[in-house]
């Protein structure tokens, strides 16, 4: 592929995504909004206020407002994405586009109603090669992020969590009672199998999460067992690179 880069850490890099953004017109990771459209329609309402996280160049935000989806907050820690991002969509009233780390996001507490994120932190995790041995590094910078977006939902506001990673291994980092959420999975796609994770703040985790929850906390004190398990490469770039 033209864009994909010499080794897969540079995904995580801002160089790359300028450099790339500034002759990339537009690239859907996951597929576009209209492939998971039926299942966000049955959880977020027309007015809600959404926050879009590392927003990229995908056509989704535009996808969205085309849909009735008007109040839309857009961020990526690219400042050319965002300035091609926000020439292209001028004419979308109630669209806005801020450069910015979701690790420290510049809103107040409680300002979104739904906080939505496809394959971004996907791309933070490039790096790891096994889910159950997540680096420190990486698992603080998702800490971080969580940490940031239960802060900014109101209350029974939703995450919701699109994402090539199964329930078996993303849950393990959803799956803790300090983010003040519940976790409910759906999914979408034919051969290549996609997940939509909704997250409703203010909810408890189910019994099965707080097992979870628990058992990882305990497991955390001894190395666990090496499982791989990986579904067939893709058109997408990282996507196959990575075994979470």
């Amino acid at each position: 592929m033209e864009h994909l880069p010499d080794d897969n850490s540079r995904y995580k890099d801002v160089d790359y995504w300028d450099e790339r953004y500034k002759t990339e017109q537009c690239y859907d990771w996951l597929g576009s909004f209209s492939r998971f459209q039926h299942l966000l329609e049955k959880h977020v309402k027309k007015e809600d206020s959404i926050l879009i996280l590392g927003c990229g160049n995908s056509s989704m935000s535009g996808d969205m407002y085309s849909a009735g989806y008007r109040s839309i907050t857009n961020i990526d820690y690219s400042s050319v994405c965002i300035s091609a991002m926000s020439a292209r969509h001028s004419d979308c009233s109630g669209m806005t586009w801020h450069q910015m780390d979701v690790r420290q996001l510049s809103f107040p507490d409680a300002s979104f109603d739904v906080i939505l994120e496809k394959a971004t932190l996907d791309a933070i995790m490039v790096e790891e090669k096994t889910p159950w041995e997540v680096s420190p590094e990486t698992a603080g910078f998702i800490h971080k992020a969580l940490t940031e977006i239960s802060r900014c939902l109101k209350h029974g506001g939703l995450f919701v969590s699109v994402t090539f990673a199964q329930p078996f291994f993303r849950k393990r980092l959803y799956a803790r009672t300090e983010y003040n959420w519940s976790i409910k999975q759906y999914s979408y796609g034919e051969g290549f199998e996609y997940f939509v994770y909704v997250l409703t703040k203010g909810e408890e985790l189910s019994p099965e999460d707080i097992a979870l929850e628990k058992k990882l906390l305990e497991d955390s004190k001894s190395p666990p067992p090496r499982i791989t398990t990986i579904q067939k490469e893709d058109q997408e770039d990282f996507l196959s690179n990575i075994d979470l």
